[in-house]
């Protein structure tokens, strides 16, 4: 592998081109800008340059070329985005496999494997095809997204893998066998058995895991079983169809939720290419921020039953409180979304077009049941205020109190004074959450460039006198950044993982000839990196310490604050005069 393979992806894939299929982006001149996906911002402060290959975002300070982007949109490391986009690009990369990735790449090829041995399967039970083409599926997209079956057969998967050379602890580790509870035996057996099989798969279109849906009689099976958790596959981070779905998200700024597989399927089949689905999970806060990378915009549609009615309403409220404008879509007692649009889409197009606000679907709930003036009073209080409360916006917060007083009698002063006084603990919580999160993919950032500095150095101290860097000169500049202790142990950690960084360096940088500039940026972006979280954490603590009336280490705080932003301006001007020579 040589650094060709990255050169030749930059240079057939333009960088606007790849990042405008997650974000929308709006010319500005030469450049790009829209809302940064690494953190929650109203006003667009990502840029992307095309010339420089770059984007930035003055926000978070998100930085980096199409590889980063990828490897952190898509949850994927430097061999991944690199497969991912040379597979866009249309261009042949060699073989390679470092060893540190061979226990990843045995459990996406167990899977694949496994995929296409449901597919084959499928292919030879007529009534399980027979069944899905019923519920209303074409033979197309059960080939496009590959939903297979399995025979009622203890072992019908395990021998045929196994036969091909695949180990038991593969497939155990992949989901796919279970160890039997006889006492010192090895002895395994498939966890899936008598299934039409929906692969579930990760944001790159590879297949991660499996949900079966129970279609021979297996004693005492549930109606649908999902893969258990493995190094692949967290259920509280996946959501079905989202590989398909999030250009379509993007483009229509806005996403459907469903529950189940055939629910998702078929509203893509109609060509609702916007609908993800939870697979019979929880939703979580996690699966809301993947969606909240590509639009705020969420529709809900819950069965028409108690259950379903309740998912949504938990759902929709912990959408509402991550800043979502949230809309639920409400299908006929007794239906759900795969059966309205199989039986009449016209009513299905007619739910989404219709779907209400989530404060304006609970006023019309409470108001059809005919309550008198304070009940009605008491039940606005107690069900829509703790929403209306998670409103960011004044504006809107104003909308719905006017809305409310007109449709229930009651007045707007009371309901202000009501809302006032409502808790913000839980809304608060939720934030803190989200703030995590972003404070975990900033530090995903900067570790990129840590992993990339340590991996040149790792390399060019394997070439001896070949090497064409002063790796002193490096190492004296993290330790003026980090200190001699922490370096030592960086090193040391990353020590593990040598052979795969000094695979990326190599990959990267093997054959450029301006590495020394390439080496001299990334320690500009590390130290930048470095002082912004020194910033924060400093105006945290100077927001304490003001609290407390410390005087004098009011005044420590405010110098290293000014230090650190004399610095951050220094880096800044070198940046701007290097990029115009």
């Amino acid at each position: 592998m040589s650094s060709s393979s990255v050169e030749k992806i930059k240079e057939a894939l333009d960088i606007d081109t790849v990042l405008g299929a997650y974000i929308k982006l709006d010319k500005v001149g030469g450049n790009f800008k829209g809302k940064c996906p690494f953190h929650n911002e109203k006003t667009p402060s990502f840029f992307v340059s095309p010339s420089r290959g770059s984007y930035y975002c003055f926000g978070c300070g998100a930085k980096g070329d199409i590889f980063t982007f990828v490897q952190e949109f898509e949850g994927l490391d430097f061999i991944g985005s690199l497969k991912f986009l040379a597979e866009k690009a249309g261009i042949q990369l060699e073989d390679f496999a470092p060893a540190k990735k061979e226990g990843i790449d045995s459990l996406t090829s167990v899977l694949e494997r496994a995929t296409t041995f449901f597919e084959s399967e499928l292919a030879l039970n007529q009534k399980a095809l027979d069944y899905l083409q019923k519920r209303g599926l074409t033979l197309e997209t059960i080939k496009e997204w590959r939903i297979g079956f399995v025979k009622n057969e203890w072992r019908s998967l395990s021998t045929t893998l196994i036969a091909e050379a695949f180990s038991q602890d593969v497939l155990f580790k992949a989901g796919l066998v279970k160890k039997t509870d006889k006492g010192g035996t090895n002895e395994t057996y498939d966890v899936f058995r008598g299934r039409i099989m929906f692969p579930i798969f990760d944001t790159s279109g590879k297949v991660i895991a499996f949900s079966g849906r129970i279609f021979e009689e297996v004693p005492e099976a549930p109606k649908y079983l999902n893969s258990p958790e493995t190094t692949l596959f967290n259920k509280s981070e996946t959501l079905y169809g989202l590989h398909k779905a999030k250009v379509g998200v993007r483009k229509k700024d806005y996403s459907i939720l469903v529950e189940g597989q055939m629910d998702l399927l078929m509203c893509h089949q109609a060509g609702f290419d916007n609908a993800v689905a939870s697979s019979g999970t929880a939703f979580t806060e996690a699966h809301l921020l993947k969606l909240k990378r590509l639009s705020n915009r969420i529709i809900f549609v819950f069965d028409g039953d108690e259950a379903g009615f309740g998912a949504a309403i938990k759902s929709s409220a912990k959408a509402l409180q991550l800043g979502f404008e949230v809309k639920l879509a409400e299908l006929p007692e007794g239906t759900d979304p795969a059966d309205i649009i199989a039986k009449d889409l016209e009513s299905w197009k007619e739910a989404i077009k219709n779907s209400k606000h989530l404060i304006d679907f609970h006023l019309d709930k409470l108001l059809s049941i005919k309550l008198d003036s304070r009940q009605l009073a008491k039940e606005v209080q107690k069900k829509i205020l703790p929403h209306l409360v998670n409103i960011e916006s004044s504006i809107e917060q104003s909308h719905f109190v006017s809305q409310i007083s007109k449709r229930t009698q009651i007045r707007e002063e009371a309901i202000w004074d009501d809302l006032r006084k409502m808790p913000r603990g839980k809304e608060a919580q939720v934030l803190e959450k989200v703030e995590e999160s972003v404070e975990v993919e900033v530090k995903k950032r900067k570790n990129y460039i840590e992993r990339r500095l340590y991996g040149i150095i790792f390399w060019q101290e394997g070439l001896g006198e070949k090497k064409v860097l002063e790796i002193e000169k490096i190492r004296l500049k993290l330790i003026s950044f980090l200190g001699d202790q922490y370096l030592v142990e960086s090193l040391r950690e990353f020590e593990k993982e040598k052979e795969e960084l000094i695979f990326e360096a190599e990959a990267y940088y093997g054959e450029q000839k301006v590495l020394e500039r390439e080496v001299e940026e990334l320690l500009v972006n590390f130290e930048e990196d470095i002082l912004r979280e020194k910033f924060s954490k400093s105006m945290t603590e100077l927001t304490q310490v003001e609290r407390d009336g410390n005087e004098e280490r009011q005044q420590e705080l405010l110098t290293i604050c000014q230090d650190i932003g004399a610095r951050l301006s220094e880096l800044s001007k070198g940046k701007m005069l290097r990029s115009s020579n």
